[in-house]
């Protein structure tokens, strides 16, 4: 297959990052610069632009294409952000069509968690499998699903949405609207949540030390105490852990997938994290499912939404 040079585009609320790269995964350079959302939508597409023209411009006539991870549910055929929370003014903004004008390059957008499935399939540990589901459990959850070698994308693009699947009738509304998403109950969120409701027990007191506040709790606090051994911290993770091994019983019953891959932030706690989930899809779908689905961490690290815009270039120029 040949290679291209290509341009990949990382934008998120805080930060926006740029690789002049080849379609093999070499990234070339990269840039990174501050995304400025507050200032608004026309600022923000400027410095979008201006960022592809500087990592680009040693080899601008070289470059067959861009890609883009954005935030935000949004319809990957038309290149249209439908709504970014973390980007104001952002609502059904067709962001495709004004890079494509302004750059005279082909551009391929995708959201967040879809692309880093294809970087993981593409570059990481689900190379040479055509069957793969990607989690990122970290301030919400999100997935993407990879069934017979395609992104399964839903008919308006909005499929894969796994961190909404409702999982506990009965549990904290999400920010969706909906009670009791995974997301609302197995989250960086919802675990921080939960340690501030449980604060009163004995057993949060090396929480609450290390936070000093209710207030202050996050899910790395509670992850930090939980490695440091305090039990209440522990059983908040591992509760997490036991809701997300539920989600994914119910996605391997409907996907069958060759490997489970999990990132973000929460699944830094290693071990107590990933032996819960473990154990829970093992006492709850049948053997065949898990018996050769290794469930594993992500191993791209930071660098994995510019390999996911890559990683979708790949497959569109060739």
């Amino acid at each position: 297959m040949a290679t291209h040079k290509v341009v990949s585009v990382d934008l998120g609320g805080t930060t926006i990052r740029a690789a002049l790269a080849q379609t093999d995964g070499r990234l070339l350079k990269v840039v990174k610069k501050p995304t400025r959302a507050k200032a608004g939508l026309k600022e923000v597409l400027n410095r979008v632009e201006a960022i592809i023209r500087e990592v680009g411009a040693e080899a601008w006539a070289e470059v067959r294409g861009i890609g883009i991870i954005a935030p935000g549910p949004l319809n990957p055929w038309e290149g249209i952000v439908i709504q970014a929370p973390n980007l104001p003014g952002w609502e059904n903004v067709p962001l495709k069509a004004i890079l494509e004008e302004s750059l005279d390059r082909p551009v391929y957008i995708g959201n967040d968690a879809n692309l880093a499935a294809l970087a993981e399939q593409q570059f990481g540990a689900g190379r040479g499998l055509t069957d793969l589901i990607y989690l990122t459990i970290s301030t919400g959850i999100g997935g993407g699903i990879i069934i017979d070698d395609n992104l399964l994308l839903g008919a308006q693009g909005l499929g894969g949405e796994v961190g909404h699947m409702v999982i506990d009738p009965q549990g904290p509304m999400c920010n969706c609207g909906t009670r009791g998403c995974l997301e609302a109950v197995a989250s960086g969120t919802g675990i921080a949540r939960a340690a501030r409701r449980r604060m009163t027990e004995s057993l949060g007191q090396g929480i609450a030390a290390r936070a000093g506040s209710p207030d202050a709790i996050t899910a790395q606090v509670v992850g930090q105490a939980a490695l440091a051994g305090d039990a209440l911290a522990i059983t908040l993770i591992q509760e997490a852990a036991e809701w997300i091994g539920l989600g994914i019983v119910s996605l391997m019953r409907l996907f069958n997938p060759q490997m489970i891959i999990i990132g973000g932030g929460v699944s830094q706690v290693g071990d107590l994290f990933f032996e819960r989930i473990q154990q829970t899809v093992q006492a709850n779908v049948l053997r065949p499912y898990w018996e050769n689905c290794p469930i594993v961490p992500v191993t791209l690290g930071d660098d994995v939404g510019l390999l996911g815009a890559i990683a979708l270039l790949k497959r569109q120029l060739s």
